[in-house]
């Protein structure tokens, strides 16, 4: 995976766009912000493009911890050092976090309500939707520019994942070995 060019400083984001970008995702992101990630940063903005996103994300899932945090601070330290990487981290930690808060007391009080249940589940399916446009969108580079090991990795970790059921930490510990000799041998 190579890493792009820092940006010139007339394509970096201020402080202030960072947080206020990664404010506008979260409050987007019900039930998952990285489609919304995606769209705020590589179609809206153009503070990346396709496949810088995807070796950012790429990076982001390698790391512990959730992926569109991880992000986050690898997206803001790109464009901010680290206090790019706090804000950025601010502002999608933040707003959801008060949103959460008062939600948690409206369900203390409401959870019981049989509309509830419906509404939430239709939100579900609605998450799940999103979920698959966003691999489509993020797939699409790797499958449509270069075909070569990386769609094979990705394929057949569908199929060890998705239809074979074999444990995740499996399939990486297989397929992230093989996945790498690939990249090394390719230089």
């Amino acid at each position: 995976m190579s890493s792009p060019a820092a940006p010139s400083s007339a394509d970096r984001p201020s402080l202030f766009e960072l947080f206020r970008a990664f404010a506008a995702v979260s409050l987007s992101g019900f039930g998952g912000a990285l489609p919304w990630a995606r769209r705020m940063i590589v179609e809206r903005k153009r503070w990346m493009s396709a496949e810088e996103f995807n070796e950012a994300f790429a990076l982001s899932q390698f790391l512990p911890g959730p992926n569109v945090i991880n992000f986050s601070v690898v997206f803001g330290a790109r464009f901010g050092g680290a206090p790019g990487a706090a804000v950025a981290l601010a502002g999608l930690l933040g707003p959801p976090l008060a949103i959460v808060m008062v939600l948690a007391v409206l369900y203390a009080r409401l959870g019981d309500l049989e509309a509830l249940s419906r509404i939430l589940s239709g939100v579900t399916a609605a998450a799940v939707g999103l979920l698959i446009a966003v691999v489509a969108k993020m797939a699409a580079p790797m499958f449509l520019k270069r075909w070569n090991s990386g769609p094979v990795v990705a394929i057949a970790a569908f199929i060890g994942v998705a239809i074979m059921q074999w444990p995740l930490p499996l399939v990486f510990a297989v397929l992230a070995p093989i996945s790498v000799a690939f990249a090394w041998f390719k230089r």
